[in-house]
């Protein structure tokens, strides 16, 4: 087994109970999992009341990378939001839920066993022949029906990471991908065209590629209130800017009005893996509160706003690009001494940054697309990567300049 973690590695107020609320860390539980014996046997009974049986359904647009090149924040935000509201519309007439925020261009979902199989594919059809006919961006459907654990209102587990990897990284625009289990649920007299995706098996089986079938009888009428990250207020702006895209003055109106330029830091840690799933899980869980704990004691120091740690990740926004350098530094190297290995990204530009009615924080915009892009798609853990929009802002003659392309669009990098 590996070292065992302790709580003492942590500023004890991070696990106030007040503090449960701030985004998508469950640090209650983590903290529960920490005074365990963290054995396979106590973890498995430290998650046995968040166990649930049903469908995970994860989606991912197609196309955004470009788009984002084409078109302001604003016109971005309210592009991918057209689909997200098809998927809950038609998703929650047959009993489904939103799992999560749907800040990102993503979404999930989760069905109960009780929905049947031959339903749910028929209502994932109508979602893609819907969002084919009335928006402007595609996106590809992940589903698989087996067990997971529903914790702080998101769904954990090796199944659901799986499915959602794939929804993410290996589905086209319009696409419906399928596992084993789900498409062993279906009935052997059923009218679905389906056809295996490929030779390869994942860690949940075969994958099927559904590449034609039935619709639902009737198409839900459209409900826009999907699980919103954002205001009443900007939500409400936001889908009168959908009917009136063309409308340059009410677009800057509204830029105005919401969007802030800011410099955004966006951490990455190392993973951990351990002998189980389900101990790998807690334990990059542990990770991420030192994430967490680490940059909430840092910023005590420089000016400036955490905006979420989930999963791996770590976002940060500041006023000062020098400062935000600062900050990026010496998180790394607090991380270091920890024996965390993290690659960071910064960029500049104009964001969305808004409070979640849960608690905590979330952000949309550009500079946090590219940020990703260079730590997570090309980075190296170690090393820290600045954009093209912060070399006009910082010294970058310590950093070597990198040129590539990535999701098809070329561009220049600086790395230290």
């Amino acid at each position: 087994m590996a070292t065992k973690f302790t709580t003492d590695r942590y500023n004890p107020a991070l696990f106030d109970i007040t503090q449960d609320i701030i985004g998508a860390l469950p640090l209650t539980l983590i903290k529960k999992w920490l005074l365990s014996e963290q054995t396979t046997e106590a973890t498995l009974e430290l998650l046995e009341p968040y166990k649930v049986k049903g469908y995970s359904i994860s989606s991912d647009s197609a196309g955004l990378t470009k788009l984002t090149k084409q078109k302001g924040l604003l016109e971005i935000l309210a592009i991918i939001n057209q689909p997200k509201e098809i998927v809950y519309s038609v998703g929650t007439a047959i009993g489904g839920q939103g799992v999560g925020i749907w800040a990102a261009d993503n979404t999930q979902m989760f069905y109960p066993e009780s929905v049947k199989a031959d339903t749910l594919l028929s209502a994932l059809l109508t979602i893609q022949r819907e969002i084919s006919q009335r928006c402007q961006i595609k996106i590809g459907l992940g589903a698989h029906y087996g067990e997971f654990y529903y914790i702080n209102g998101g769904l954990y587990g090796l199944e659901a990471d799986v499915i959602e990897e794939i929804a993410e990284n290996d589905t086209e625009g319009g696409e419906i991908a399928i596992s084993q289990a789900f498409y062993e649920l279906l009935p052997d007299n059923h009218n679905f065209t389906i056809t295996q995706k490929s030779e390869a098996v994942t860690q949940i089986g075969k994958l099927f590629r559904v590449v034609d079938g039935p619709s639902l009888d009737t198409i839900p009428p459209l409900n826009p209130q999907y699980p919103i990250p954002y205001s009443e207020d900007f939500y409400a702006d936001l889908l009168a800017y959908g009917n009136r895209l063309t409308d340059t003055d009410f677009a800057k109106q509204l830029a105005d009005k919401y969007l802030q330029n800011k410099v955004v830091v966006l951490i990455e840690r190392g993973t951990e893996e351990a002998e189980s799933h389900e101990i790998s899980m807690f334990s990059n869980l542990a990770l991420a509160a030192e994430l967490k704990d680490t940059g909430l004691q840092l910023l005590e120091k420089y000016n400036g706003v955490e905006v979420k740690v989930v999963g791996s990740i770590g976002i940060y926004v500041f006023d000062q690009a020098d400062t935000a350098l600062n900050f990026a530094q010496a998180f790394r190297q607090e991380l270091a001494v920890q024996n965390i290995a993290s690659r960071t990204g910064i960029d500049a530009g104009s964001i969305l940054l808004f409070d979640l009615a849960v608690g905590g924080k979330d952000i949309a915009g550009n500079p946090v697309n590219v940020a990703s892009k260079m730590a997570q798609d090309k980075g190296e853990f170690g090393k820290l990567y600045l954009s093209s929009s912060m070399k006009t802002l910082v010294d970058v003659s310590q950093f070597t300049e990198i040129t590539y392309t990535v999701s098809g669009v070329e561009i220049t990098i600086y790395e230290a």
